[in-house]
């Protein structure tokens, strides 16, 4: 199921924090997010955004819900990727290659193992 949807900094820095845990409480989100941590009522807040964009779930466990992705992260990821195509580069991969080639100045070996490593994906 592929979201349309885009998502926040925020709601994607708690996304990331979901994938890995698979499920987990605002408290358990909190305790993985960096310093400074933010307060449980900002993180309980997007939890609850991200389930009306239809991005997570939860389940009631005690007083209080355990959350968990209903958007798998390779999907959220391909969507972005997509997006970023689209709206950046007209829907060129060659141009968005050919963009990060020149922006961070990327030799000819390091584009030639970037392929062997895309080859390899393709005959597994």
């Amino acid at each position: 199921m592929i979201q349309k949807k885009q998502l926040t900094k925020a709601e994607e820095e708690i996304m990331h924090v979901l994938w890995e845990l698979e499920k987990a409480a605002v408290k358990q989100i909190i305790a993985e997010l960096p310093m400074p941590k933010p307060a449980y009522n900002t993180v309980s807040t997007i939890v609850r955004i991200l389930e009306s964009k239809g991005f997570v779930d939860y389940e009631k466990q005690g007083k209080g819900h355990v959350y968990y992705p209903l958007v798998k992260k390779q999907d959220y990821s391909n969507q972005s990727i997509n997006s970023l195509v689209d709206n950046y580069f007209q829907g060129s991969f060659k141009s968005m290659v050919s963009f990060f080639m020149k922006k961070n100045d990327i030799s000819l070996q390091e584009l030639e193992s970037v392929l062997k490593e895309i080859h390899k994906d393709e005959k597994s």
